[in-house]
């Protein structure tokens, strides 16, 4: 990212967020922010807020506060600069610079991405018939992104005849896309732009149509689908389909087969799907299924039926099949049943096989299915610990199909794999630069009994030589919401914690879907002090088998992951020596019961909806940003972005200041804001990497920064 500046301590006395008198060189003091009481009123109880008004973006005040941390955290890591300049450079060093993805064929082309040396973006290119075709360059991020502080390309669709493409750029981070058009037959840009967009948009068979979703610039939900003519003015583009209801949100998409435009509706527990022959792009999208309370449905077409990926009747999901002519529920057929004891994620399909993205024991794998004799097998591998998912497979009739593989130990690796004779073939492993090797690491697979007796899957990497006698420094991470799951993957950045001598712990917490749908229920909604209580055992687990101890051990959460670290450091601050909380979602009920912030409403089903007391009361029994007391708390690096789209950037700068007024200890608290960036971070390969060597800097400033060097 782009280096902030950094201002003197006398500018300190010069903001009108500050209390107390510039101090001297020698003494940086954190600037505090003023107390502004605002009553924050509910049918079931009122809630003064000291810093609600650094909710106000524009004011100067608020961003000279934020400058103002950025300036205490510069000076808090002046002990360890050149480590964190160190740590940068060997990560970089780990990347090889001029490398390109793995092509894959789509309609007559090969499409791949590629990187060059000091090249911060992609270029997305092509070659006709084969590889050794001619490469034609469809969009180059590094001349795009120039100028930018931020810079990123959401999606890009090439027309069925080959020869027109639509691709959307964000320049703020704040995931509000402009839609852009290209001859690739002349390299000419059309003049139209399409601001407020969702990331992603689709052609109709004619090769001049396009869909495409806009967004709320408010809320950011995208709840409108319109139909553009390429070549005319965006002011004359028809609505064809708006969501009333706010905690839905809408897609669209393009069927495998081509045959099917689609608009995807969903919240967390319904979904519908509207779908539309691409031949007819002025016709009325049609609904599959309507709308059902906690129903949820993908659709996919293939040799005349749709299949349909559902948890209808089956928490687990399994797949199901309709003729095309009839799509309602009382024409599902079921094709694959559910499993008790196997969680389906994903399916893919081909003419003449189904692929599952399935999960055993917390495991994620393949199994694919032949249509001819309903026989499944599993790709199997020998690591403990690893997880594989679904490539890019735009070619319906093939037997070869794309996916990559990763541990903690192996990089992400592409594979291509004969479905007909179960052949596996080696297309690339990333390569790791630095003499890189496997086998000096080792991976351990756990499971931890929580204080309810579930048991929480965990995965622990280490170099050899790490010694279980409770001296070790170990990083804790999870993240516990959304039923998103979390899977141990290769990190070439990692490996500088572990060859200084750091175990990584990956947690599979309550909230995620890692043991199925039901381990996703038992960790929300009013179930939602699970995912924090599963985290607090995982730790106190990893001290009582001597891995760490409380002055070795950190913990890392972002976004809702920073919820759990904020609920965490309120009930258990003694087990931690250093809490990373980036992007955190902190300050729960007064942000539920505001539907005018971005995303909002699509949440009430994660967390809640405070208008309902038993809600309210249950949120705020756990909200971090409500429940800080004076108690010691343990060395906290709080992250954010000042343009972030998830989650504002001032819910964690409210926190900061809270803890920082109310917390009884003189360990460090830090607060660094990316006045450039949002939700992810920086863009580009190589900035983002400032932003996780400033992460573990800051940890080894609270252990030996001499040793880390």
């Amino acid at each position: 990212m782009k280096q902030l500046a950094t201002f003197g301590l006398f500018c300190l006395t010069a903001l009108a967020t500050q209390a107390q008198t510039a101090p001297p060189q020698s003494m940086p003091t954190p600037p505090i922010a003023t107390l502004k009481p605002k009553a924050l009123v509910s049918p079931y109880g009122t809630r003064t807020d000291n810093y609600y008004w650094l909710n106000e973006r524009e004011n100067p005040q608020v961003l000279d506060y934020l400058k103002a941390e950025n300036t205490y955290f510069d000076q808090q890591m002046t002990p360890v600069k050149t480590l964190e300049d160190k740590l940068f450079t060997e990560m970089k060093g780990r990347i090889k610079e001029q490398d390109e993805s793995v092509p894959f064929r789509d309609n007559g082309y090969y499409y791949y991405t590629r990187y060059e040396t000091g090249g911060e973006y992609p270029l997305y290119c092509r070659k006709a018939g084969s590889l050794q075709g001619a490469e034609e360059v469809l969009l180059n991020g590094n001349q795009m992104g120039q100028g930018h502080s931020y810079f990123a390309i959401g999606g890009y669709e090439v027309s069925d005849n080959n020869e027109l493409l639509a691709f959307s750029t964000d320049t703020v981070s704040r995931r509000l896309y402009t839609l852009r058009f290209k001859n690739l037959k002349t390299g000419q840009l059309y003049p139209e732009k399409i601001a407020n967009v969702e990331g992603n948009a689709v052609w109709a068979a004619d090769n001049q149509t396009v869909f495409y979703a806009k967004k709320d610039v408010t809320t950011l939900l995208p709840y409108q689908v319109y139909r553009h003519k390429l070549g005319t003015e965006p002011a004359q583009d028809v609505l064809v389909y708006e969501e009333k209801d706010d905690t839905f949100s809408l897609h669209v998409s393009r069927s495998k087969s081509k045959q099917y435009l689609g608009i995807e509706l969903g919240s967390a527990f319904s979904s519908e799907y509207r779908f539309l022959d691409a031949n007819n792009p002025t016709g009325e999208f049609k609904v599959f299924a309507p709308r059902t309370p906690d129903l949820l449905y993908e659709v996919q077409d293939a040799n005349g039926r749709f299949y349909i990926f559902t948890n209808w009747e089956a928490p687990n999901f399994r797949v199901m099949a309709a003729p095309l002519t009839s799509t309602g529920r009382n024409g599902w057929a079921e094709v694959i049943p559910q499993r008790e004891d196997v969680f389906l994620e994903q399916m893919e399909l081909f003419k003449n096989y189904l692929v599952l993205n399935e999960r055993e024991e917390g495991i994620r794998q393949l199994r694919v299915i032949n249509f001819k004799d309903e026989i499944g097998r599993v790709v199997d591998f020998r690591e403990l610990a690893y997880t594989t998912f679904i490539g890019a497979n735009p070619e319906f009739d093939t037997p070869l199909l794309r996916f990559t593989y990763t541990s903690f130990t192996t990089p992400a690796t592409t594979y291509d794999y004969d479905m007909a004779t179960h052949k596996l073939a080696l297309l690339k492993e990333q390569p790791v630069l630095g003499g890189f090797d496997k086998k000096n690491y080792v991976t351990e697979r756990k499971f931890v009994t929580a204080r309810d007796g579930k048991l929480i899957p965990i995965a622990i990497v280490y170099k050899k030589g790490f010694h279980k006698n409770g001296q070790g420094p170990v990083l804790q991470y999870a993240y516990g919401s959304y039923g998103l799951s979390m899977d141990p993957t290769f990190s070439s950045a990692r490996l500088s914690l572990l060859d200084r001598g750091f175990a990584y712990v990956l947690c599979g917490i309550r909230g995620g879907q890692e043991l199925g749908r039901q381990w996703f229920e038992d960790g929300r909604m009013m179930r939602k002090m699970n995912s924090f209580t599963d985290f607090i055992d995982c730790s106190d687990y990893l001290i009582k088998e001597k891995y760490t101890s409380p002055a070795k051990l950190f913990a890392l959460g972002g976004s809702a992951g920073g919820l759990l670290m904020g609920a965490v450091v309120n009930m258990r601050p003694e087990l931690y020596k250093g809490v990373i909380a980036a992007v955190p979602f902190v300050d729960v009920v007064t942000t539920m019961s505001d539907a005018s912030i971005p995303l909002t409403t699509g949440e009430y089903d994660q967390w809640g909806n405070p208008a309902n007391k038993p809600a309210y009361d249950y949120m705020l029994s756990y909200s971090p940003y409500d429940n800080v007391k004076a108690q010691k708390y343990p060395n906290m690096l709080v992250i954010t972005g000042l343009h972030d789209s998830q989650v504002q950037y001032f819910e964690p700068a409210k926190w900061v200041a809270k803890l920082r007024a109310t917390k009884t200890d003189k360990n460090l608290l830090l607060l660094h804001t990316d006045m450039e960036a949002g939700h992810g971070g920086a863009s580009g390969r190589f900035k983002a990497l400032h932003d996780v060597a400033r992460q573990y800097a800051f940890m080894f400033l609270l252990l030996d920064p001499k040793a880390a060097l």
